[in-house]
């Protein structure tokens, strides 16, 4: 993309956590900061990704089909760490090229679900790379793109209604078999939305509930719900990891944990953003 096209989005994922329109309105998208193979200078672009579990995601140096590797992809070959921006969270990843068979079924993934990627591999000679980005555990809690607790709430309950809203617009494209990449996307959320509860249930109501006596009830309850979103999510990776998974089974039971999950969100925000944005 040219530098002022790619300049506008990123502009615009930053301002909004992630939510760009256009050409990238309603794709996965990260902001992908390399550094440069000859000027050591950092360079930020915006690329599609895959989901592929929950401390890593892959990108596809396609480059449209040129017939040239992007100038991302050779930045990061010869500076591996990179920094990954996904809207709600920048963390510092370890960008590791996969080769063989894993490089082939990643792709194959990507092609089945979006045949896009097989038209890029057909206008050029290249094998297009795969590239998994594995995020670098740090010490202390993630680096949240907000000025506040409230804000961070609020940024990555957004990222979770989004992916999910994606999850089900791809459910509902869907034929008769549920898609190897789509089962990855289902799992990864699940898994997602698991690490986000589980540092709430020790960080978060915690730090409240010491400060802040009279949320006793109200924290009691989210805890309970947390219990019962569980209970959905186990149901949801059960359906997608069957022998042989059941479409229609699996959607509903993305339904039943969307509506679950989206009146959580709504109460939990309701009930403590006044607090934690005023902190």
């Amino acid at each position: 993309m040219p530098n002022d096209f790619n300049q506008q989005v990123i502009d615009e994922f930053r301002a909004n956590k992630g939510r760009v329109g256009g050409y990238f309105e309603g794709a996965r998208l990260i902001l992908l900061t390399t550094t440069g193979a000859r000027t050591g200078r950092p360079h930020t672009t915006p690329v599609g990704y895959l989901p592929d579990g929950a401390d890593r995601v892959l990108v596809i140096a396609s480059a449209g089909g040129a017939p040239s590797h992007p100038a991302w992809f050779h930045n990061l070959l010869a500076n591996p760490q990179v920094t990954v921006e996904s809207g709600a969270f920048t963390y510092e990843a370890r960008a590791v090229v996969l080769d063989g068979e894993e490089r082939d079924l990643a792709f194959a993934r990507a092609v089945e679900a979006d045949p896009g990627w097989a038209q890029y591999q057909e206008k050029t000679r290249r094998v297009i790379p795969v590239v998994a980005l594995h995020e670098i555990a740090q010490d202390g809690p993630p680096n949240i793109n907000a000025s506040s607790m409230g804000e961070a709430v609020k940024v990555v309950h957004d990222a979770f209604r989004r992916e999910l809203a994606l999850i089900r617009e791809e459910m509902a494209k869907g034929g008769a078999t549920l898609g190897a990449q789509l089962r990855v996307n289902c799992l990864t959320f699940c898994a997602g939305l698991h690490n986000h509860h589980t540092g709430e249930d020790v960080g978060l109501f915690p730090f409240l509930a010491d400060r802040h006596p009279e949320f006793a009830p109200t924290l009691a309850r989210l805890g309970e719900e947390h219990q019962r979103i569980a209970a959905l999510v186990e149901d949801l990776r059960l359906a997608v990891t069957a022998d042989h998974p059941d479409p229609a089974t699996a959607r509903g039971e993305v339904e039943r944990l969307t509506a679950e999950l989206e009146a959580h969100l709504t109460y939990e925000e309701e009930q403590l953003l006044p607090v934690l944005g005023a902190a």
